[in-house]
């Protein structure tokens, strides 16, 4: 009986999905893979573990895998494609093949029909495929200068927040006395060990920077115990991958209107136009779901979203099933 592995290379977790022809036997979740965040080193390790401990719970050794997708931030590049290949052909079959993480969680919402595409974990991105073929894909340029609405962005945007409207007096001794501590802010200089705002500004400001990311949960928990800041900054992130989002369903299925007409102001033809969304973010955010979605349905009231998180582990399972079917109808 042949065996599939998938596995979904994240900024936070990774997971690897054991399959055989019609079901999923085990996965296994370890610590992130993305190989420009950590490094090749904790990649390789989370990899590694993430395989053998998904393979101990279904029952199989490695070496019976046929075929192995892995989806991988940052896969485009052909440098991280090769470490992350080589570090999975250390202990599985070589029928190994990288793609992109957007690559692995279009085919688990589509399955190889046309769509959007919309991930929103560490990063976010989206991307999309029309009827034609046509490919488009926007955000994704790196938390320094992109990533809208991802973990990484809540966290480092709830600071920017907090830091706003802060005024520090002329002649002012100790800028702490009047500081008022919201509930947002306490957690964050909390999670933080520190005590007060100007430690949290050199805290942000460090090199290397932090890790904002692991910020969200603080976030999310403080918008649902009613901190204003919070909610705000979760309203926006929804706001921003709406706009995403809405430029990728534009370049791939807005029609195009004569030159002498003016574009349509509604956004898409009177077919539906599908879209799912992917990631941590969407998933523990109901209000990042529910401005999204409410966002997306002003601009195309025709669009058929998928109101599911899609799990990108299952794009890959399939694309491995499907590579490996290739493989022998080529040989047989």
């Amino acid at each position: 009986m042949p065996f599939y592995l998938g596995i979904d290379g994240g900024g936070t977790n990774t997971t690897c999905a054991v399959a055989d022809e019609s079901s999923v036997l085990a996965t296994a979740t370890t610590g992130p893979s993305n190989v420009v965040r950590v490094g090749e080193v904790k990649a390789r390790e989370s990899l590694q573990q993430a395989v053998r401990q998904a393979c101990a719970a279904a029952g199989i050794s490695p070496r019976e895998v046929s075929h192995t997708c892995i989806g991988a931030s940052g896969a485009g590049r052909p440098e991280v494609a090769a470490v992350v290949a080589s570090a999975l052909a250390e202990i599985l079959p070589p029928a190994i093949d990288v793609a992109g993480d957007i690559e692995i969680a279009h085919e688990a919402a589509f399955s190889g029909s046309p769509g959007v595409i919309v991930i929103a974990g560490t990063g976010s991105i989206a991307y999309g495929r029309n009827a034609h073929g046509k490919r488009a894909r926007t955000g994704g340029w790196g938390f320094a200068i992109s990533d809208e609405g991802s973990a990484q962005w809540i966290g480092r945007t709830a600071i920017a927040a907090l830091l706003r409207d802060r005024i520090i007096e002329s002649g002012s001794q100790d800028s702490r006395k009047n500081e008022a501590h919201t509930p947002l802010l306490h957690a964050l200089l909390q999670a933080w060990s520190i005590s007060s705002i100007d430690d949290l500004i050199r805290a942000a400001n460090a090199s290397p920077p932090p890790d904002f990311s692991a910020l969200f949960p603080i976030v999310l928990a403080s918008a649902n115990a009613g901190d204003d800041v919070a909610q705000q900054v979760l309203t926006q992130a929804g706001c921003e991958l709406a706009r995403i989002s809405d430029v990728v369903i534009r370049c791939l299925f807005l029609p195009t209107a004569p030159a002498s007409q003016p574009a349509p102001e509604s956004s898409v033809a009177d077919a539906s136009v599908p879209l799912a969304m992917a990631g941590g973010v969407f998933r523990h955010a109901p209000q990042v779901r529910d401005v999204f979605y409410n966002q997306l349905r002003g601009l195309h009231p025709h669009l058929d979203l998928n109101r599911q998180v899609v799990d990108p582990v299952s794009g890959a399972v399939s694309l491995a099933r499907k590579a490996a079917h290739r493989s022998v109808a080529a040989n047989t």
